[in-house]
């Protein structure tokens, strides 16, 4: 069953977030599950257990702490409310106070992110040098993302028909990593924004949703490894 977790930001203050793990006691590898503009609710749960059926530490960060919505316009004023500067350095907490601490990781972390959480994936992988692996599905960063100092192979997901993070957006950002030496592999499907959350059914999109899930445990696994 998840736990709820809280662990020291960098810089002081408190990240927080919910707790998932294999079922095997063996060390595994871990990863940070990011989530949409909606908070950390129910569908996010899914994709945590998801995460550690799969052989995965997986930790879901509460970048809201606490509040969650499924209306859009509140979604967009937790958004533009939240200090994401400030949600990067939690998640930085995440990854080197608690996952490189906790006595159930191999030392190997990596970090998913949908949307927003996409977004923050992008910029995690340009300031965070522990992480081994990043996978953003469908989310574009501020303009301020250094991707020269990004150091962990990229395995992003974008939507054709998406209207916000587009498919010409993420094949910039791959254009400026290959030119810094860091390769990023990318697809692009037949679908919407939010083709993954199997909650929207006016967005899901079951086969992009399968194939997605399933490259991208192929290549946290080739990344991260698996349980010992």
């Amino acid at each position: 069953m998840p736990q709820k977790v809280s662990f020291p930001a960098i810089l002081g203050g408190q990240g927080m977030g919910e707790i998932a793990l294999p079922e095997r006691e063996d060390k595994a590898p871990a990863v940070v599950l990011l989530h949409e503009w909606w908070g950390l609710n129910d569908h996010v749960r899914a994709t945590m257990e998801r995460l550690a059926e799969a052989g995965f530490v997986a930790l879901a960060l509460d970048l809201y702490h606490g509040k969650v919505t499924d209306d859009p316009s509140e979604a967009s004023q937790l958004i533009h409310a939240l200090d994401w500067s400030r949600a990067l350095l939690e998640i930085s907490g995440a990854v080197y106070y608690f996952l490189a601490e906790h006595e159930r990781v191999n030392g190997k972390i990596g970090a998913v992110g949908f949307s927003m959480g996409g977004a923050f994936c992008f910029s995690a992988a340009a300031t965070i040098p522990r992480l081994a692996a990043a996978v953003p599905f469908y989310g574009i960063p501020g303009q301020e993302t250094d991707y020269t100092r990004v150091k962990a192979p990229i395995l992003a997901h974008f939507a054709a028909r998406d209207t916000w993070a587009k498919p010409a957006l993420a094949r910039a950002i791959q254009k400026e990593l290959t030119a810094c030496g860091q390769p990023m592999e990318l697809h692009v499907y037949d679908a919407d924004h939010a083709f993954m959350n199997d909650t929207r059914p006016e967005a899901y999109h079951p086969q992009a949703a399968h194939l997605a899930w399933a490259r991208t445990i192929e290549f946290l696994r080739r990344h991260l490894g698996s349980a010992e």
